[in-house]
């Protein structure tokens, strides 16, 4: 049985490469075009099955062609897909348009994501896993997810990502362990919730780019790590190969009592500088590439 679960979106990606990224009005020339399965918690499963994490997906995708390939494409990255619902209808696609410099902007449609329920997670599912991890989706589904889990013993991190700005996420901030933000929703989102970041009394792994991360701890704990230089060719999944990364690290420490967030920080920047490195939301993620990025530090 898996020992982690994610939960979230399931989508379709169609990456389209260009020579920059246009004004309004503007007008840019695509250089390269590639398709591929994305999604935040399909993006964080794939990179936990590539790091030997056994991962199951709980999410929804449509009767569609898209639908067909973005869950054979889990299947053949190792993902268990048997919580995947499949329900009638679209797949949600994103078209995600990157310059040349890695910089990204998505356009896209919601599709079959957010069809997919908190009972759809069965309890011997549920109590068989270690590890929860929540992505971006309906709030109370995640809320409800949250309070299962945690009830089952289950540790608990939630990445709220964009959407954390238009959707009130506080009950399942409140449930959670871990929590992955990135800079920008650390200082504005978080506080609009709860007030200042210190009061959110969680463990907060705080997403730097290209500059590293972070991690705060309710005991007062800090711990930083600069990152890796990169030549970023695609941002898409970074965020995501860091998620990966770090529970990745934490489910592998073999003193849960004294967590090594020092240890968890290098690996989760390891993952997310090679998920910049190449295009597409998803990268070819093993520990030998990790332990190899951090041997070249």
């Amino acid at each position: 049985m898996a020992r982690v679960i994610c939960a979230g979106h399931v989508n379709w990606d169609v990456t389209l490469r260009v020579d920059h990224l246009p004004a309004a009005d503007g007008e840019a020339s695509i250089t390269e075009q590639q398709q591929s399965g994305g999604g935040s918690a399909s993006n964080v499963a794939c990179a936990l099955a590539a790091l030997d994490v056994p991962t199951a997906l709980l999410g929804s995708v449509g009767t569609d062609e898209n639908g067909h390939l973005a869950r054979r494409a889990l299947s053949e990255a190792g993902v268990d897909c048997a919580p995947l619902v499949t329900v009638e209808g679209e797949t949600a696609v994103k078209y995600l348009v990157v310059d040349t410099d890695g910089e990204l902007m998505v356009l896209g449609n919601d599709g079959a994501n957010e069809s997919f329920d908190a009972t759809d997670l069965s309890d011997d599912a549920l109590a068989a896993a270690d590890h929860l991890h929540l992505t971006s989706q309906d709030p109370e589904t995640a809320a409800s997810l949250a309070a299962r889990a945690s009830e089952a013993g289950l540790s608990v991190s939630f990445d709220p990502g964009r959407r954390i700005h238009a959707r009130n996420y506080a009950e399942t901030l409140s449930l959670a362990d871990l929590v992955f933000l990135n800079k920008r929703e650390a200082t504005t989102a978080i506080e609009e919730h709860f007030g200042p970041i210190e009061d959110l009394a969680r463990v907060i792994a705080i997403k730097h780019g290209g500059d590293g991360a972070e991690v705060l701890t309710p005991d007062g704990e800090y711990a930083n790590h600069d990152g890796f230089p990169v030549d970023a060719v695609d941002t898409t999944g970074a965020g995501d190969a860091f998620a990966g990364g770090f529970i990745a690290s934490m489910l592998d420490d073999e003193t849960p009592t004294r967590p090594d967030y020092e240890r968890a920080l290098a690996v989760a920047n390891a993952c997310g500088a090679l998920a910049a490195s190449e295009c597409g939301a998803r990268t070819d993620l093993s520990w030998e590439r990790v332990e190899s990025t951090l041997a070249d530090r």
